[in-house]
Protein backbone atom coordinates (compact mmCIF):
# COMPACT_ATOMS: atom_id res chain seq x y z
CA UNK A 1 0.00 0.00 0.00
CA UNK A 2 1.45 3.34 -1.03
CA UNK A 3 1.94 6.11 1.52
CA UNK A 4 -0.68 8.40 -0.04
CA UNK A 5 -3.28 5.62 -0.27
CA UNK A 6 -3.74 5.35 3.48
CA UNK A 7 -1.70 7.93 5.41
CA UNK A 8 -3.67 7.32 8.61
CA UNK A 9 -2.94 3.71 9.40
CA UNK A 10 -2.32 3.94 13.18
CA UNK A 11 1.19 3.47 14.43
CA UNK A 12 2.01 1.42 17.53
CA UNK A 13 3.12 4.61 19.27
CA UNK A 14 0.02 6.73 18.78
CA UNK A 15 -2.86 4.24 18.54
CA UNK A 16 -2.35 1.53 21.10
CA UNK A 17 -5.55 -0.38 21.98
CA UNK A 18 -7.90 1.83 23.92
CA UNK A 19 -5.83 4.97 23.37
CA UNK A 20 -7.30 8.25 22.20
CA UNK A 21 -5.75 9.47 18.95
CA UNK A 22 -5.97 13.15 17.99
CA UNK A 23 -3.87 14.23 14.99
CA UNK A 24 -3.96 17.58 13.22
CA UNK A 25 -3.91 17.33 9.41
CA UNK A 26 -2.44 20.33 7.60
CA UNK A 27 -3.57 20.82 4.00
CA UNK A 28 -3.06 23.52 1.40
CA UNK A 29 -5.60 22.71 -1.33
CA UNK A 30 -8.54 20.47 -2.17
CA UNK A 31 -6.30 17.68 -3.44
CA UNK A 32 -4.41 17.47 -0.16
CA UNK A 33 -7.68 17.70 1.76
CA UNK A 34 -9.21 14.74 -0.07
CA UNK A 35 -5.95 12.74 0.08
CA UNK A 36 -5.80 13.22 3.84
CA UNK A 37 -9.43 12.69 4.81
CA UNK A 38 -10.97 10.17 2.41
CA UNK A 39 -8.54 7.27 3.14
CA UNK A 40 -9.19 7.89 6.83
CA UNK A 41 -12.92 7.40 6.27
CA UNK A 42 -12.48 4.43 3.94
CA UNK A 43 -10.13 2.72 6.37
CA UNK A 44 -12.72 3.02 9.13
CA UNK A 45 -15.48 1.67 6.91
CA UNK A 46 -13.36 -1.26 5.76
CA UNK A 47 -12.67 -2.14 9.40
CA UNK A 48 -16.40 -2.05 10.15
CA UNK A 49 -15.93 0.91 12.51
CA UNK A 50 -18.36 3.84 12.89
CA UNK A 51 -17.27 7.08 11.30
CA UNK A 52 -18.59 10.65 11.32
CA UNK A 53 -17.48 13.72 9.39
CA UNK A 54 -18.14 17.17 10.90
CA UNK A 55 -16.53 19.82 8.70
CA UNK A 56 -17.63 23.04 6.93
CA UNK A 57 -20.17 22.45 4.16
CA UNK A 58 -17.84 22.98 1.20
CA UNK A 59 -15.38 20.40 2.57
CA UNK A 60 -18.24 18.10 3.47
CA UNK A 61 -19.16 18.06 -0.23
CA UNK A 62 -15.59 17.17 -1.24
CA UNK A 63 -15.49 14.14 1.05
CA UNK A 64 -19.00 12.99 0.19
CA UNK A 65 -18.31 13.15 -3.56
CA UNK A 66 -14.98 11.31 -3.27
CA UNK A 67 -16.56 8.52 -1.21
CA UNK A 68 -19.29 7.81 -3.74
CA UNK A 69 -21.61 5.05 -2.57
CA UNK A 70 -19.54 4.68 0.61
CA UNK A 71 -20.91 8.00 1.82
CA UNK A 72 -24.17 6.28 2.78
CA UNK A 73 -22.45 4.62 5.76
CA UNK A 74 -21.04 7.89 7.13
CA UNK A 75 -22.72 10.44 9.41
CA UNK A 76 -22.20 13.91 7.96
CA UNK A 77 -22.59 17.19 9.87
CA UNK A 78 -21.98 20.71 8.62
CA UNK A 79 -19.66 22.13 11.29
CA UNK A 80 -20.65 25.69 10.39
CA UNK A 81 -24.05 24.87 11.86
CA UNK A 82 -23.45 22.05 14.37
CA UNK A 83 -20.27 23.67 15.70
CA UNK A 84 -21.02 27.36 15.36
CA UNK A 85 -20.48 27.59 19.11
CA UNK A 86 -17.22 25.69 19.80
CA UNK A 87 -18.43 24.94 23.33
CA UNK A 88 -21.21 22.84 21.81
CA UNK A 89 -18.94 20.54 19.78
CA UNK A 90 -17.74 18.10 22.46
CA UNK A 91 -21.18 17.33 23.95
CA UNK A 92 -23.37 17.99 20.92
CA UNK A 93 -21.24 16.59 18.07
CA UNK A 94 -18.32 14.42 19.19
CA UNK A 95 -19.72 12.77 22.32
CA UNK A 96 -23.22 12.68 20.80
CA UNK A 97 -21.82 10.39 18.09
CA UNK A 98 -19.16 8.45 20.02
CA UNK A 99 -21.32 7.64 23.03
CA UNK A 100 -23.98 5.92 20.93
CA UNK A 101 -21.65 3.51 19.12
CA UNK A 102 -21.25 -0.19 19.99
CA UNK A 103 -18.54 -0.97 22.51
CA UNK A 104 -15.47 -2.74 21.20
CA UNK A 105 -15.21 -0.67 18.02
CA UNK A 106 -12.88 2.26 17.46
CA UNK A 107 -14.87 5.40 16.67
CA UNK A 108 -13.47 7.59 13.88
CA UNK A 109 -14.39 11.26 13.53
CA UNK A 110 -13.15 14.05 11.30
CA UNK A 111 -13.76 17.36 13.07
CA UNK A 112 -12.83 20.75 11.61
CA UNK A 113 -13.80 23.44 14.13
CA UNK A 114 -11.37 26.11 12.86
CA UNK A 115 -11.80 27.51 9.36
CA UNK A 116 -10.86 30.69 7.54
CA UNK A 117 -13.55 33.20 8.42
CA UNK A 118 -13.83 32.38 12.11
CA UNK A 119 -13.83 35.76 13.85
CA UNK A 120 -11.25 36.89 16.41
CA UNK A 121 -14.07 36.76 18.97
CA UNK A 122 -14.79 33.10 18.15
CA UNK A 123 -11.22 31.87 17.88
CA UNK A 124 -10.25 31.67 21.60
CA UNK A 125 -13.24 29.40 22.16
CA UNK A 126 -12.14 27.28 19.17
CA UNK A 127 -8.60 26.72 20.38
CA UNK A 128 -9.74 25.98 23.93
CA UNK A 129 -12.14 23.41 22.47
CA UNK A 130 -9.32 21.71 20.58
CA UNK A 131 -7.22 21.57 23.75
CA UNK A 132 -10.07 20.21 25.87
CA UNK A 133 -10.83 17.36 23.44
CA UNK A 134 -7.78 15.60 24.85
CA UNK A 135 -9.17 15.58 28.39
CA UNK A 136 -12.72 14.81 27.27
CA UNK A 137 -11.65 11.66 25.40
CA UNK A 138 -8.73 10.51 27.51
CA UNK A 139 -8.44 6.70 27.36
CA UNK A 140 -11.38 6.45 24.94
CA UNK A 141 -11.09 4.21 21.86
CA UNK A 142 -11.65 7.15 19.55
CA UNK A 143 -9.68 8.81 16.76
CA UNK A 144 -10.49 12.44 15.95
CA UNK A 145 -8.70 13.88 12.91
CA UNK A 146 -8.69 17.70 12.74
CA UNK A 147 -7.91 19.33 9.36
CA UNK A 148 -6.27 22.79 9.25
CA UNK A 149 -6.02 24.95 6.14
CA UNK A 150 -2.30 25.79 6.16
CA UNK A 151 -2.69 28.22 3.27
CA UNK A 152 -5.49 30.42 4.60
CA UNK A 153 -5.26 30.25 8.40
CA UNK A 154 -3.09 32.61 10.42
CA UNK A 155 0.34 31.42 11.56
CA UNK A 156 -0.72 31.66 15.21
CA UNK A 157 -3.64 29.33 14.51
CA UNK A 158 -1.29 26.76 12.98
CA UNK A 159 1.12 27.11 15.90
CA UNK A 160 -1.77 26.55 18.31
CA UNK A 161 -2.71 23.37 16.42
CA UNK A 162 0.72 21.94 17.30
CA UNK A 163 0.04 22.77 20.95
CA UNK A 164 -3.42 21.18 21.04
CA UNK A 165 -2.69 17.98 19.11
CA UNK A 166 -0.28 15.28 20.31
CA UNK A 167 0.49 14.31 16.71
CA UNK A 168 0.50 16.23 13.43
CA UNK A 169 0.52 15.38 9.73
CA UNK A 170 2.35 18.12 7.80
CA UNK A 171 1.00 19.45 4.51
CA UNK A 172 1.88 17.12 1.63
CA UNK A 173 3.12 14.39 3.97
CA UNK A 174 1.78 10.98 4.91
CA UNK A 175 3.76 10.81 8.15
CA UNK A 176 2.10 11.20 11.53
CA UNK A 177 4.64 12.91 13.77
CA UNK A 178 4.74 13.66 17.48
CA UNK A 179 4.26 17.35 18.25
CA UNK A 180 7.06 18.72 20.43
CA UNK A 181 4.86 21.74 21.20
CA UNK A 182 1.95 19.71 22.62
CA UNK A 183 0.71 21.51 25.77
CA UNK A 184 -3.11 21.55 25.92
CA UNK A 185 -3.37 22.70 29.54
CA UNK A 186 -1.16 25.69 28.80
CA UNK A 187 -3.37 26.60 25.84
CA UNK A 188 -6.54 26.49 27.95
CA UNK A 189 -4.90 28.79 30.51
CA UNK A 190 -3.45 31.17 27.91
CA UNK A 191 -6.79 31.72 26.20
CA UNK A 192 -8.60 32.25 29.49
CA UNK A 193 -8.20 35.90 28.63
CA UNK A 194 -10.24 38.88 29.86
CA UNK A 195 -13.17 39.59 27.57
CA UNK A 196 -13.39 42.80 25.57
CA UNK A 197 -14.87 45.86 27.32
CA UNK A 198 -18.66 45.97 27.39
CA UNK A 199 -20.14 48.74 25.22
CA UNK A 200 -23.20 50.68 26.29
CA UNK A 201 -25.57 48.05 27.70
CA UNK A 202 -28.55 47.38 29.89
CA UNK A 203 -27.21 46.61 33.37
CA UNK A 204 -29.13 44.75 36.07
CA UNK A 205 -27.69 43.68 39.45
CA UNK A 206 -29.46 40.58 40.77
CA UNK A 207 -29.59 38.33 43.81
CA UNK A 208 -31.76 35.46 45.05
CA UNK A 209 -34.79 37.72 45.38
CA UNK A 210 -34.65 39.00 41.80
CA UNK A 211 -33.82 35.88 39.76
CA UNK A 212 -37.11 35.75 37.84
CA UNK A 213 -37.00 39.49 37.25
CA UNK A 214 -33.52 39.15 35.72
CA UNK A 215 -34.91 36.79 33.06
CA UNK A 216 -37.72 39.20 32.22
CA UNK A 217 -35.27 42.11 32.01
CA UNK A 218 -33.05 40.16 29.60
CA UNK A 219 -35.87 39.01 27.34
CA UNK A 220 -37.45 42.44 27.27
CA UNK A 221 -34.16 43.97 26.12
CA UNK A 222 -33.54 41.10 23.70
CA UNK A 223 -36.94 41.66 22.09
CA UNK A 224 -36.28 45.40 21.86
CA UNK A 225 -32.99 44.64 20.09
CA UNK A 226 -34.62 42.36 17.54
CA UNK A 227 -34.64 38.81 18.92
CA UNK A 228 -37.85 36.84 18.45
CA UNK A 229 -39.25 33.33 18.48
CA UNK A 230 -36.86 30.51 19.40
CA UNK A 231 -33.89 32.85 19.74
CA UNK A 232 -35.72 34.91 22.33
CA UNK A 233 -36.67 31.71 24.17
CA UNK A 234 -33.00 30.69 24.09
CA UNK A 235 -31.98 34.01 25.62
CA UNK A 236 -34.54 33.49 28.39
CA UNK A 237 -33.25 29.97 29.10
CA UNK A 238 -29.61 31.03 29.14
CA UNK A 239 -30.27 34.01 31.39
CA UNK A 240 -32.24 31.87 33.85
CA UNK A 241 -29.48 29.24 33.99
CA UNK A 242 -26.64 31.74 34.40
CA UNK A 243 -28.22 33.92 37.06
CA UNK A 244 -29.33 30.85 39.03
CA UNK A 245 -25.81 29.47 38.82
CA UNK A 246 -24.45 32.78 40.12
CA UNK A 247 -26.76 32.75 43.11
CA UNK A 248 -26.09 29.09 43.96
CA UNK A 249 -22.38 28.86 43.15
CA UNK A 250 -21.14 32.39 42.51
CA UNK A 251 -21.49 34.17 45.79
CA UNK A 252 -25.24 34.75 45.87
CA UNK A 253 -25.45 37.66 43.43
CA UNK A 254 -24.16 38.99 40.14
CA UNK A 255 -24.52 41.51 37.35
CA UNK A 256 -26.44 40.93 34.12
CA UNK A 257 -25.69 42.94 30.96
CA UNK A 258 -27.44 42.81 27.58
CA UNK A 259 -26.44 44.70 24.44
CA UNK A 260 -26.36 44.72 20.64
CA UNK A 261 -23.15 43.78 18.80
CA UNK A 262 -22.69 43.31 15.03
CA UNK A 263 -25.95 41.51 14.36
CA UNK A 264 -26.05 39.64 17.68
CA UNK A 265 -27.74 40.20 20.99
CA UNK A 266 -25.15 39.56 23.69
CA UNK A 267 -25.95 38.49 27.24
CA UNK A 268 -23.30 38.54 29.96
CA UNK A 269 -23.44 37.41 33.58
CA UNK A 270 -20.60 38.24 35.96
CA UNK A 271 -20.29 37.02 39.54
CA UNK A 272 -17.69 36.41 42.26
CA UNK A 273 -17.48 32.64 41.77
CA UNK A 274 -14.52 30.88 40.24
CA UNK A 275 -15.00 28.21 37.57
CA UNK A 276 -12.25 25.65 38.16
CA UNK A 277 -13.37 22.86 35.81
CA UNK A 278 -12.57 23.77 32.17
CA UNK A 279 -14.84 20.95 30.94
CA UNK A 280 -17.87 22.34 32.78
CA UNK A 281 -20.73 22.59 30.30
CA UNK A 282 -19.00 20.29 27.81
CA UNK A 283 -20.02 16.90 29.22
CA UNK A 284 -23.30 15.27 28.20
CA UNK A 285 -25.41 14.81 31.31
CA UNK A 286 -26.40 11.22 32.21
CA UNK A 287 -30.14 10.68 31.86
CA UNK A 288 -30.53 9.88 35.55
CA UNK A 289 -28.59 12.94 36.72
CA UNK A 290 -30.62 15.52 38.59
CA UNK A 291 -29.47 19.06 37.96
CA UNK A 292 -26.01 20.07 36.81
CA UNK A 293 -27.10 20.84 33.25
CA UNK A 294 -27.01 24.64 33.40
CA UNK A 295 -23.77 25.39 31.54
CA UNK A 296 -24.40 22.48 29.17
CA UNK A 297 -27.73 24.01 28.13
CA UNK A 298 -26.04 27.39 27.75
CA UNK A 299 -23.51 25.88 25.31
CA UNK A 300 -26.11 23.91 23.39
CA UNK A 301 -28.43 26.83 22.59
CA UNK A 302 -26.06 29.83 22.27
CA UNK A 303 -24.39 30.80 18.99
CA UNK A 304 -21.16 31.52 20.87
CA UNK A 305 -20.07 31.29 24.51
CA UNK A 306 -16.93 32.88 25.92
CA UNK A 307 -15.84 32.44 29.54
CA UNK A 308 -13.23 34.21 31.61
CA UNK A 309 -12.49 33.17 35.16
CA UNK A 310 -9.98 34.72 37.54
CA UNK A 311 -9.29 35.51 41.15
CA UNK A 312 -12.03 38.15 41.26
CA UNK A 313 -14.79 36.05 39.68
CA UNK A 314 -16.20 34.57 36.49
CA UNK A 315 -17.77 36.15 33.42
CA UNK A 316 -19.90 34.17 30.97
CA UNK A 317 -20.79 35.96 27.72
CA UNK A 318 -23.27 34.50 25.19
CA UNK A 319 -24.16 35.59 21.65
CA UNK A 320 -27.53 35.11 19.88
CA UNK A 321 -27.86 35.88 16.18
CA UNK A 322 -30.77 38.17 15.32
Amino acid sequence: MSAMTDPFEPSDTFASPGAFVHPALFYRDEREYVAGTVPFVRGALEAGDPVAVAVPGENLALIREALGDGADAVKFLDMRKAGRNPGRIIPGVLRAFADTQPSGRRVHIIGEPVWAGRSPTEYPACVQHEALINAAFQDRTVTILCPYDARRLDEQVLADAYATHPTVIPSGSAAELASAAYAPDAVVARYNEPLSPVPEALVFAFDAETLSHARHVATGEGARLGLEGVKLDDLALVTAELVTNSVVHGGGSGVLRVWDEDGYVVCEVRDKGRLTDPLAGRRPAPRDQRGGRGLLLVNLVSDLVRVHTGEDGTTVRCWFAR
